[in-house]
């Protein structure tokens, strides 16, 4: 019995100075006065599976780097010093990459594949430019959430995966050229700032059958550049997208039939793309494709993000 115990209390001993080991604060910063120079070096260093949130403070700097967060890094926080001035940037692209169809899979310059994982006051951008499909933030985790980043590339910006992801964008700025936010998770956008950079498409949803949610857009100012006058609120990637925007301002450049259907006639019957109260030049429906849906003031209340995404929002949103 005594020998039991002894055992016991080794092991409990044993336990208690692994935790004490773990870093639950850590800085990056290029100068070398932080913990670390580089991001990925500050989470290869994070423990894997943590009781409670790591957070890794960034500096301000342009971080050239390929930044990846495995599944086994959960609970953790990339927390920038100033979102337009603390930057993760890659130039990788489709034909750079060069693995074949799916190459757009690689072309991440920030992967997140850990649940639970949030950042703030980041910059991600893919800066290869219009040479096709180009990721800058891909998302596979879920409870997943961005507050004050910026999201910048061209093509295929912001990939959104994962048949059970929930995923959360606060005050966040996405731009980009060709379905530029795409993917199968549940997402909801709220008051974000979505920027078309020439005539193309917004999302392209790939939602899987049987969901009841794929991507919403709340309280979102879609605006474009200069010169931009055609541009389609989404087209379906898979037969059962599903997308919704409500009380957002609609820049002038969203075209009047308001969606696209990837000249799949079977998916105007499968799709989910739907509006409520949306106001500004470009948010009039009565010209929108037949197959789209306006939204009454009762099927408008279940978008919320706490019944779209869960109790876990709650949070984040106050």
């Amino acid at each position: 019995m005594r020998h039991g115990l002894a055992i016991l209390f080794v092991l409990l001993a044993f336990i208690a100075g692994a935790q004490a080991d773990v870093q639950y604060e850590m800085v990056v910063s290029q100068d070398g006065s932080g913990d670390f120079k580089t991001i990925q070096e500050a989470i290869n260093a994070t423990k894997a599976f943590p009781d409670k949130r790591i957070t890794i403070f960034i500096k301000n700097g342009i971080y050239r780097e390929k930044v990846r967060v495995p599944s086994w890094n959960n609970m953790l926080s990339l927390v920038g010093e100033d979102v337009e001035k603390t930057v993760i940037s890659f130039d990788d692209s489709f034909g750079k990459i060069n693995k074949g169809r799916n190459s757009t899979f690689y072309t991440w310059t920030l992967l997140i594949e850990a649940d639970d994982f949030y950042a703030e006051n980041l910059t991600v951008e893919n800066t290869a430019g219009e040479v096709g499909q180009a990721v800058a933030l891909h998302v596979e985790g879920n409870r997943c959430v961005f507050k004050n980043c910026r999201i910048l590339g061209n093509q295929d910006t912001v990939y959104l995966s994962g048949e059970n992801s929930n995923q959360l964008f606060l005050n966040c700025t996405i731009e980009g050229t060709t379905d530029f936010i795409f993917g199968s998770a549940t997402v909801v956008f709220k008051d974000c700032t979505i920027i078309s950079k020439r005539d193309s498409y917004i999302t392209a949803a790939s939602t899987n059958k049987g969901k009841e949610f794929g991507f919403v857009f709340i309280k979102c100012d879609l605006l474009a550049k200069e010169n931009v006058t055609k541009v389609y609120l989404g087209r379906p990637w898979r037969e059962f997208a599903k997308t919704v925007f409500l009380n957002c301002e609609m820049g002038k450049h969203i075209v009047p039939e308001g969606w696209h259907n990837w000249n799949k006639k079977q998916a105007e019957s499968t799709v989910f793309y739907a509006e409520y109260k949306n106001y500004g030049k470009g948010a009039n429906t009565s010209s929108r494709v037949k197959w789209s849906n306006i939204l009454k003031s009762n099927e408008s209340k279940k978008y919320t993000p706490q019944n779209v995404l869960g109790n876990w929002v709650l949070e984040y949103i106050k």
